[in-house]
């Protein structure tokens, strides 16, 4: 079983940036789907962004779109969230997370958490203005 870890978080004036790294404990093989999530306490998990390495197919949150890049080096093992313009609503922890869905299955990954598995520990992002 995969392990993640993310790291990259910390406390920033809202419009400033952050990357978040999540570093896999095994090659991250190009047809897995990789993606980050976000929990505030008391709600629901929400899908930030999402990428199939094998055709370069990203899928972002309405939330973040225009204002996140998600991207993958296979030589470390490593996912990025590239979150720029930070808004104090984009305070959370995030995780990243691995769904390893049937071969030949192409295209965007779902943002829907249900999917993924392995979970990292998360990284705090706190967003103050």
């Amino acid at each position: 079983q995969v392990h993640l870890v993310e790291s990259g978080g910390g406390s920033v004036q809202a419009g400033e940036s952050l990357r978040l790294s999540c570093v896999a404990s095994q090659h991250i093989p190009s047809f897995w789907c990789m993606g980050w999530f976000r929990q505030v306490p008391g709600k629901e998990r929400e899908g930030v962004a999402t990428i199939f390495a094998d055709d370069g197919s990203t899928k972002y949150g309405d939330s973040v779109k225009g204002r996140v890049t998600i991207s993958q080096d296979n030589d470390k093992n490593t996912v990025y969230l590239q979150m720029n313009n930070l808004l104090l609503d984009d305070t959370a922890m995030y995780f990243c997370a691995v769904y390893i869905r049937p071969r030949g299955v192409v295209g965007a990954c779902p943002l829907a958490d249900a999917w993924y598995r392995s979970w990292g520990q998360g990284t705090q992002v706190t967003v103050s203005s």
